[in-house]
């Protein structure tokens, strides 16, 4: 099971729906629900869409923190 908290973060930090996200993406509300609850991976070419909507980097909706 992945979780990806930052998708949601993102979407409700920005006032948006499921559904809007789903739209701006080409997906179904469900699909996208699926996403952001990790019952589902994410595919790389919609995260990097909504990286670019969120203008964040991938690493950022995706929990990575890199270490020096």
């Amino acid at each position: 099971m992945y979780y990806y908290q930052r998708l949601r973060d993102m979407r409700e930090d920005s006032d948006l729906s499921q559904s809007q996200v789903a739209e701006l993406l080409g997906i179904s509300q469900q699909q996208y629900h699926l996403y952001e609850s990790g019952k589902r991976e994410i595919p790389a070419h919609l995260l990097k869409k909504l990286a670019n909507y969120y203008k964040v980097s991938t690493d950022y909706l995706l929990g990575i923190k890199l270490h020096k």
